[in-house]
């Protein structure tokens, strides 16, 4: 079984490698402003789940994963003759939604912010 470290340095070269073919070579307009933004291999290298987002958020996710499983084939045999594996892994597409999550949380804290703002203020005229 490989080490973490080298399931952690496929995987990298797996994001950097697909990153130079999306930019390079993929001409499918489904995917025009999408970002990766992350790679996980499992252990055993059979699956390697490629985490996705786009700059304009949620809106393209549908068309963006279906852009990314209909080149899925040419994805993987791309990859595979750049990074040498006896057998290379199957290519999973997930949605990240780590960043609007995380703007979700920054409003909920702009409103209590400014909730504990009005209250302060309230709070110094009476």
């Amino acid at each position: 079984m490989p080490s973490e470290t080298r399931t952690r340095r496929l995987a990298d070269r797996i994001r950097e490698e697909l990153a130079e073919i999306l930019l390079r070579q993929a001409a499918d307009p489904r995917l025009a402003g999408m970002l990766l933004t992350g790679v996980d291999v499992d252990r055993e290298f059979a699956f390697a789940t490629i985490h996705v987002t786009a700059l304009e958020g949620s809106g393209r996710r549908a068309d963006i994963l279906r852009g990314l499983r209909a080149a899925r084939g040419f994805l993987r045999s791309a990859l595979a003759s750049r990074i040498p594996l006896r057998s290379f892994p199957r290519l999973r597409f997930r949605w990240d939604e780590t960043a609007e999550r995380a703007a979700a949380v920054e409003a909920v804290l702009a409103r209590l912010r400014a909730e504990e703002a009005a209250l302060e203020s309230g709070r110094h005229e009476g």
